[in-house]
Formats: C-alpha cells, structure tokens, sequence
C-alpha cells in the first residue's frame, strides 16, 4: 500500500481509532459525557480528514475498497447523521439508569461498518462492512436491559437479520461459483462477455437481493420494521432508518452500476414489483397506526419504495442521472427522518417513549418549537413546497418520466397522497386544545444538544427545500463517480 491509499483511508483509519480511543476511555474512567465527548471528537475528525482523502480520490486504496467522490460525499452524509444520532444520544441516555458508557462506542463501530460498506467494491468488504453495522445494532437497539420491549426487537432483528446474511452469503456463492470473480468490477466484465445471464447468476443476484430487501425493509422482506422501530431507544432507530438504511442503498446502487445489472430486464421487472408493494404497503399500513414511531416505520418502507423508483429509471437513463436522484433522496429523507425521530427523543421520558399520538395533543401550546419542528419534518416526508423533501420528490417524478415508468409513477402519486393524510393527521392533533391532553410527556432538561441538533436540521430542511441549487452541484459532480 502507497502513501496515497493510506491517505485516501483517512477517515476509516480514524473513525476505527476513535473507537479505540473510546475503548481505552471506557477502561480507565466512566463517564457518559466524556465517553461523548471523545466520540464526537473522533466523528469530527474523520469528517476533517475527508477533505485530504478527497484530494487523493478516486483511488482503489485495497482490493476491497475503492475511494472516491462517490463514496465520500456519503461518507460524509453518514458521519453527519452520526454525528446528530450521537448529541440525540447523549440527552436522551445522560440522566438514565445503567452503564450507558458503551453506547457512543457501538454507534462508532456501527458507523465504521457503514462507511466500508459505501466504499466497497468486493462482496468480502460488502459483508464485512453489513455484519458490522449490524452487529452493533443488536446491542444498539436492547441497550435499555430494563425494557422488555427493546429485548424483543433486538432479538427479531437478530434473527431475521441472520437469515438475510445466509441469503447473501449463498448468493455471493452462486456468483462466484460461476465467474470465479468476488470484485464488482469483475463481476461486471463477467456479465459483458455472456450473452444473457444464467440461471446460477441470476439465482445468486436474486438471494443477494433478498438479504439486501430485508435491510431496506422493502416489502415482503418488511416485517421486523414496525416492532424494531417501536422497541429500540428514539435516537438508535433514528441511525437505523437512515445510517443503515442509506449505506445499504449507496452499495446496491453502485453494485448494479459496476456490474452493469442494469442490462437484464428480469432483475428491474421484480425490482418494479417490489416498488409498488413497498410503497401501497407501506402506506396503506402506515394509515391504520396510532403510535408515532410504527406510523414512521411503514413511512421508511414507502419511501424506499420511492427510491426505488429513481433506482429503476437507471436501466432507462443515463446512471448517473439516477444516482443524482438518489442522492438527492437520501440527503432529504436524512435530515427529514433524524429530525422527526429527534422530536420523538426530545419528548421521550425515563419511564416510556413518546409513541402514542395521543401525547401529541396540544404539543402546539405546550411545546410550540417542537411541534414547528416536527409539522416541518412531516410537511417534508410529505414532499410539500419550499422542503428538501419536495425536492426530492420532485427528482423521483423526472427521473421516472425521463425513464417512461409510468405505471410507477402512478404509484408513487397515489402513495403520497395517503402518506399526506396520514402526516397531516399528526399536525391536526398537536393543534388540538391542550383541554384535552392527557399524559402529556415532558421534554427532558439540559437537552441544548437536541435542541441545536435539531434547529440545524430545520434550517438545512428549509434552505435545501428554497435554494437547492449548491447541493445539487456537489451531488452532480459526484454522480459521474459511481461506477
């Protein structure tokens, strides 16, 4: 390895040592405010070192990895979100009971485990990066031991989430069986020179599929996502709809771009159909809730669903037209889904989750901040005018016009307009009365963190929403860089 490679590792070498750091703090003292401290430090500091990487970019820094624009604006993205999971965190766990000391390290480990996957470009460091964030998660989400809630979740995740990893695993098999190849690139160069895919390769990419539908929670792979959402801590499922999510997608995205999969019209028809029933399924489902956090879990299955749509135009339209789609996608369904699960946090109390929508009732008169951050959040997921998420959406219509999916963009109509009914009705019970609250949850002192946190949030929801046109260049500059 040169000297270049080694600087283009930069923020992966020191977000790992950020997490030793922490390790070695944890050892010698235990304080959750300092352990914070050290880990933010660290997720600074890699975000620091992005800029000396960028200038090395694009560079294949091992066999496993290959670092470039791509890769690092998400790299960036995700240490961000990081970033805010982590002061959501330090709020949300600083006056509980326990040994909360490990938690700023296992969303390091995690976040190390996202960043490899946006980087790879083998399916050793594909599953390599996966089993690490996932594993983190198991622990992120049980984390509060006194709650047998939180257990339950984490224990379905364990389970469904070792089931999709034998999936991948034998699909990576299969390929490999047949190319003799594990790197993107060869996988790719494989397909060119075959005239049509055969039934082991196609079999393979379709396990490969499976495991990764099952991160994505994209219907029929979507049923731990209510309860997981519901059971983990506000801030912990906040970093697993996005910070999993996203790297998951950045990877299946890149993957079907290096290995040019676009080609093969059987793999896009499933994907379609998958599309469509993520996006009624999700919403349909998400209209029958009453508890804010399982209504957002079949919200993040409509939105991939969603994705998918931008995803799909990419076997009809220039790819790097559908990665800007994306990436514009994922940038707001970030800032939108880390904000509202921020609100959930804020309000969140020892003793119980601010879940009920009930609870909301009056939030207007007795939070009125809060309850702006929060119509904000929802107005955005529902891609009003003047958010980031109108943007977004808008970029999911012209690239499915561009790409003649019409029959998909028929869903994605009738989609949101059941997500603005169901987003809606939560603003109409935090403007009711405050005669009528009952049980109304207390937002927790000292949390300067969360509120700065989410006043960033807000700001970046807007100014993205009403002047996109800077983001929009960096995402463009980066879109070329995906194969």
């Amino acid at each position: 390895m040169n000297i270049n490679q080694l600087v283009a590792l930069a923020p992966i070498i020191t977000l790992s040592a950020a997490a030793i750091a922490v390790m070695l703090a944890i050892a010698i003292r235990r304080n959750f405010i300092l352990i914070s401290g050290i880990a933010a430090c660290g997720i600074i500091a890699s975000l620091l070192v992005l800029g000396i990487a960028w200038q090395e970019s694009p560079v294949q820094a091992t066999s496993l990895i290959r670092i470039d624009e791509y890769a690092l604006f998400f790299m960036a993205l995700l240490l961000l979100t990081g970033l805010a999971v982590l002061g959501f965190c330090h709020d949300y766990f600083k006056n509980r009971e326990g040994e909360n000391e490990e938690l700023p390290l296992l969303l390091l480990t995690a976040l190390l485990g996202a960043l490899v996957l946006v980087a790879s470009s083998h399916f050793a460091a594909f599953f390599l990066g996966l089993e690490m964030l996932s594993i983190s998660l198991f622990a992120l989400i049980s984390y509060p031991l006194n709650q047998t809630r939180s257990l339950e979740a984490a224990i379905k995740y364990l389970i469904l989430s070792g089931a999709s990893s034998a999936f991948l695993l034998m699909g990576m098999a299969l390929i490999y069986s047949q190319s003799g190849e594990l790197t993107f690139s060869g996988i790719g160069r494989f397909i060119e020179i075959r005239p049509a895919m055969n039934i082991m390769i196609l079999s393979g990419v379709m396990l490969i599929l499976a495991g990764v539908g099952f991160k994505l929670s994209l219907v029929p792979f979507h049923l731990w996502t209510p309860d997981v959402y519901q059971g983990a801590p506000a801030p912990i499922t906040a970093f697993i709809a996005t910070v999993s999510k996203g790297a998951v997608f950045v990877l299946l995205l890149r993957f079907f771009i290096s290995t040019n999969s676009y080609a093969y019209t059987p793999l896009l028809t499933v994907f379609s159909a998958i599309a469509v029933l993520s996006i009624m399924g999700g919403n349909l489902l998400a209209l029958l809730q009453t508890n804010v956090k399982r209504l957002l879990a079949y919200s993040s299955i409509a939105h991939m669903g969603y994705l998918l749509v931008a995803f799909i135009a990419g076997g009809s339209i220039a790819p790097a037209l559908a990665v800007e789609s994306v990436t514009f996608y994922l940038v707001a369904y970030f800032i939108t889904t880390i904000g509202a699960f921020g609100v959930v946090s804020v309000l969140s109390i020892s003793q119980a989750e601010a879940g009920e929508i009930s609870l909301y009732r009056g939030l207007f008169w007795r939070k009125p901040w809060l309850a702006v951050i929060f119509t904000l959040m929802l107005l955005s997921l529902a891609g009003i005018p003047l958010t980031a998420g109108f943007i977004g959406k808008f970029y999911i219509f012209t690239s499915g016009a561009d790409g003649r999916l019409w029959g998909l963009l028929l869903a994605v109509i009738a989609g949101s307009g059941l997500g603005l009914y169901y987003y809606l009705r939560i603003i109409v019970v935090m403007s009711m009365s405050i005669d009528v609250a009952e049980n109304e949850p207390e937002a927790s002192s000292n949390g300067w963190v969360s509120i700065v946190t989410l006043a960033v949030l807000s700001m970046l929801l807007v100014c993205f929403g009403i002047y996109p046109n800077y983001l929009v260049a960096i995402i463009q500059f980066v879109s070329y860089s995906a194969r």
